[in-house]
């Protein structure tokens, strides 16, 4: 493995599509509610952010699954159990908590750039998401009920409603509604991935 499979590992690359779709969705919702044209620099930047925050949970994933030895017990599958990166290349862990934290940053200053630009309003949402990017392996994947939901809060309300904040200055209902697709189908897709992974979990003890 050379230097760029151990960072483009923990990132999980294929499945990164999720990230940009569920920012189109917002994108379309913005559009449906106003015939303003959008700012394509901005949808860019928040196409950027989106998969930046994505990149970051991945990645954290990986290395805290790594550090608690969840890693070596998992079978994995091609959707489940993570990359195995860090457990072919343990004294590489490094890389992950890098991209990790790098694309954390990435995230909060687009966001933090949007929040000084389009308004406080956006600051609740895009907390909400670092937060869950940050608590979700190490927090929340201990609760059955926050990490239920948790997956489908960050790319459902978070990421569609904070696009179309963004591109139109206010939250809408029909961002809501739309934004509970992504909702229900990414907290129900990351359910069903846990099940191949009911053994390992069961005997890890954090």
């Amino acid at each position: 493995m050379n230097k760029a499979s151990y960072i483009l590992g923990p990132m999980r690359v294929p499945f990164l599509i999720l990230a940009p779709a569920c920012v189109f969705l917002g994108y379309a919702s913005a559009v449906w509610t106003n015939s303003r044209t959008v700012n394509w620099l901005n949808v860019m930047l928040v196409v950027i952010g989106a998969i930046s925050a994505h990149i970051s949970v991945n990645a954290l994933n990986e290395y805290f699954d790594f550090k608690s030895g969840l890693d070596f017990k998992t079978n994995r599958t091609p959707f489940s159990g993570g990359s195995g990166t860090l457990p072919a290349a343990p004294e590489k862990s490094g890389y992950a908590l890098a991209t990790g934290l790098v694309s954390l940053a990435v995230t909060a200053l687009i966001g933090l750039y949007f929040v000084l630009t389009r308004g406080l309003g956006l600051a609740p949402v895009g907390l909400l998401g670092l937060v869950i990017i940050l608590a979700y392996t190490p927090r929340f994947n201990r609760s059955p009920l926050l990490c239920l939901i948790a997956p489908g809060i960050g790319f459902g309300t978070c990421m569609i409603l904070g696009t179309v904040y963004v591109l139109d200055g206010r939250y809408n209902w029909t961002a809501f509604f739309a934004s509970l697709v992504p909702f229900f189908l990414v907290s129900n897709l990351l359910l069903l991935n846990q099940f191949p992974d009911v053994e390992a979990d069961r005997g890890h003890r954090p």
